[in-house]
């Protein structure tokens, strides 16, 4: 890292900063996954106040759908992979740390031998099975992990998972949620999210990272703040001060068959649209439509050799969807459209 320090002299004048609070910055070692809407935000003040070394974790590539609210992204970045690309405009923002692109999917795999290298985990992802995978292997890492989420016009923040200096650790996402029906609950892309939300998170993502490396302020460990971006109210919710939970081992990940619209193409597929009515009524490619909160029902209907191709908006609803039907039939020959709608448009 740069010896200069003049970059930092402002947070540095903070009454109980100071030099050490910055040489803890310095040597800190911070694991961002997720480098969209809150990760873009996260980041750039994480790297903008002299964290040594950030890793990068997104297997993902840049979409013009996201660049509303994944700011650190241009147009020309389209299709390029997230991780490497911010890692590129942050080293430009602070040529002084180190930048970690890590271009893999996160999996149960390799989690513990990522995770160990750094000594805090900042959540930016948008899918509850790898959140509940980051949740699980900090708990079994002892190490921290910073939360965030957002849908529509709510946001939440915490910090799972901190170390009670009594031997005991504070409560991870899985004493607030023990478990969630994923199928049930849209994501952003899905439902929608004003931009704002994510920026406003996502610094408040940093600043708890940040309080947690430089022994500042009071963490917002045990608690979770839930903010209202239409009324800019929050309340803090009080969860308690020690877990409850008993997190013996991983989930294994589920490795979902997905297929692009270029092999649709050539081959012959039965389509199955899992959108609401109302999406379907907007636009469609054509197919069967079973909405995701009816595939379980319906089960049966996918029993056969037959070979079927599942879609929503993103790609998100309907792997979920084939998740379900390969839970029942696990030969059944069903792929989800790999980004849904947007590789069709797109």
């Amino acid at each position: 890292m740069d010896s200069d320090w003049t970059r930092y002299s402002c947070q540095m004048a903070l009454p109980g900063f100071g030099e050490a609070a910055q040489q803890l910055l310095q040597q800190a070692k911070v694991l961002v996954v997720g480098a969209g809407g809150l990760g873009c935000p996260a980041l750039q003040y994480l790297a903008a106040a002299g964290v040594g070394t950030i890793g990068v974790a997104d297997y993902d590539t840049i979409s013009v759908t996201n660049l509303h609210r994944q700011i650190l992204y241009n147009p020309s970045d389209a299709g390029l992979k997230k991780a490497s690309v911010a890692c590129e405009r942050l080293q430009l923002q602070n040529p002084g740390i180190k930048l970690i692109p890590l271009n893999v999917k996160i999996t149960s795999d390799n989690v513990m031998d990522i995770i160990r290298q750094y000594d805090i985990v900042v959540d930016g992802t948008d899918n509850f099975e790898t959140r509940y995978l980051l949740n699980d292997a900090s708990v079994l890492s002892g190490k921290p992990l910073v939360y965030g989420a957002i849908y529509q016009y709510e946001g939440q923040l915490a910090v799972w998972n901190a170390n009670n200096n009594d031997g005991t650790f504070s409560p991870n996402y899985r004493d607030l949620y023990p478990d969630v029906n994923a199928t049930q609950i849209p994501n952003c892309a899905d439902g929608g999210v004003i931009p704002t939300l994510a920026g406003i998170i996502g610094c408040m993502q940093a600043n708890e990272t940040i309080k947690y490396i430089t022994k500042t302020g009071e963490l917002l460990s045990g608690k979770v703040l839930v903010f209202d971006a239409q009324t800019l109210q929050s309340r803090v919710i009080k969860v308690g001060t020690t877990t409850k939970t008993n997190i013996k081992h991983l989930v294994k990940t589920e490795e979902i068959p997905v297929i692009s619209m270029e092999d649709i193409n050539q081959g012959d597929f039965e389509l199955i649209d899992v959108r609401t009515l109302q999406e379907r009524d907007l636009f469609d490619i054509g197919g069967q439509h079973i909405p995701l909160e009816e595939i379980e029902e319906n089960l049966d209907y996918f029993k056969d050799n037959k070979k079927r191709v599942l879609y929503c908006a993103t790609g998100r609803r309907s792997a979920e969807a084939v998740k379900l039907i390969k839970q029942k039939y696990p030969g059944a020959k069903v792929f989800s459209l790999d980004e849904g709608l947007k590789a069709y448009q797109g």
